[in-house]
């Protein structure tokens, strides 16, 4: 057994069988940057769904599909780490992957957790971030119209009802011509702006990236101190991720913590999809969170209704919210592999049955 190997071994609960309903205790990892110890927490997750479905089945010879591990606290209010106030961006580089789904969730965690956010949609000519938090018909003004003197910046915010601290700004409106003087300065001077308000300054500004690494990417990133890059566990998604990296790092952006979204775990038994650890070996990023692909996703952007906000939550609801969690603290997680059970050996074993 490699037990002092960094890919930890986690056996299978031989205990989830005999429970029908899914009042599973789990245990959970994570790895403090800060800290060179490995604590470990249990708690028990109560929702609708039969465990037995949780029940994995392998198909490799050894190891299977990687586990996501982290903990979570429930009992206390996560610590903000880093200066004040955070700017992340959130980018791919390939459109398609979930850069929108991930701002709007995250975001709603955070502003749920108690922290204030702004929210600011880059994507210039296709915008879709209002549509997400349902708040479409409440954009009135934008960025360019602050920046041309036509309303102050608190006119161009829209503040969510369900959430008062929770904030979005739109660069421009769609089918609307982008003035050409506005880049990186323009966005740095908004989110100057946004510091420097009266009623105080937002503990995040997320900004959501325009696909590609054309004027829009460059615009998007430069103002930015972090970032958090979203990837599937697709080849293609995974070269252009590799290169955004590159193009962060030359930034000045060092602080890069990944998300692996659309996870699928039978495509994994399968040998057809690329498991978390893969990609983190591909990539060499911190993990910040793994979501697994989840119907409600598709519902929930339909309905203006961000996935966080479900009663009950999702699989993929949760993982939303431990990745915000983990983006408080400058925390990160770590992928591990599942050792199979040994399967019984019978009487025809010994002839190669």
């Amino acid at each position: 057994s490699k037990s002092e190997d960094q890919s930890t071994i986690v056996k299978k609960d031989e205990g989830m069988e005999q429970q029908p309903t899914a009042m599973i205790s789990l245990q959970l990892h994570t790895i403090n940057p800060n800290s060179s110890s490995l604590k470990s927490s249990s708690f028990p997750i109560s929702t609708s769904f039969n465990s037995k479905s949780l029940k994995p089945h392998f198909k490799s010879n050894r190891y299977n599909i990687s586990t996501i591990v982290s903990v979570l606290q429930w009992n206390r209010k996560p610590q903000l780490a880093g200066e004040t106030p955070r700017v992340v961006v959130i980018t791919s580089g390939k459109g398609g992957v979930g850069k929108t789904t991930t701002t709007a969730n995250v975001g709603l965690s955070l502003a749920r957790l108690g922290f204030s956010v702004v929210a600011i949609d880059a994507d210039v000519g296709l915008r879709n971030l209002d549509l997400l938090l349902g708040l479409e018909n409440r954009v009135n003004y934008t960025a360019v119209e602050v920046l041309n003197g036509d309303c102050r910046l608190d006119q161009a915010l829209v503040r969510d009802k369900r959430w008062s601290n929770f904030e979005l700004l739109c660069i421009s409106k769609p089918r609307s011509k982008l003035p050409l003087g506005f880049g990186g300065k323009a966005l740095i001077w908004l989110v100057d702006a946004l510091k420097a308000r009266q009623e105080g300054s937002p503990d995040f500004i997320i900004i959501d990236c325009p696909a590609g690494i054309d004027a829009g990417f460059i615009t998007a990133i430069t103002p930015a101190n972090e970032a958090v890059l979203v990837t599937t566990p697709d080849i293609t998604s995974l070269r252009d991720a590799d290169r955004v990296t590159g193009l962060l790092e030359c930034d000045g952006i060092k602080d890069i913590k990944m998300i692996v979204n659309r996870v699928r775990t039978d495509l994994i038994r399968g040998e057809d999809m690329m498991s978390v650890l893969d990609v983190q070996e591909m990539l060499g990023l911190a993990l910040l969170g793994v979501i697994p692909e989840d119907s409600e996703v598709i519902r929930s952007t339909n309905r203006g209704y961000p996935l966080v906000l479900n009663k009950p939550p999702t699989l993929a609801g949760l993982a939303f919210e431990q990745a915000a969690w983990r983006l408080v603290e400058q925390d990160s997680m770590k992928a591990v592999m599942i050792e199979e059970e040994p399967k019984k050996r019978g009487f025809f074993s010994f002839f190669g049955g």
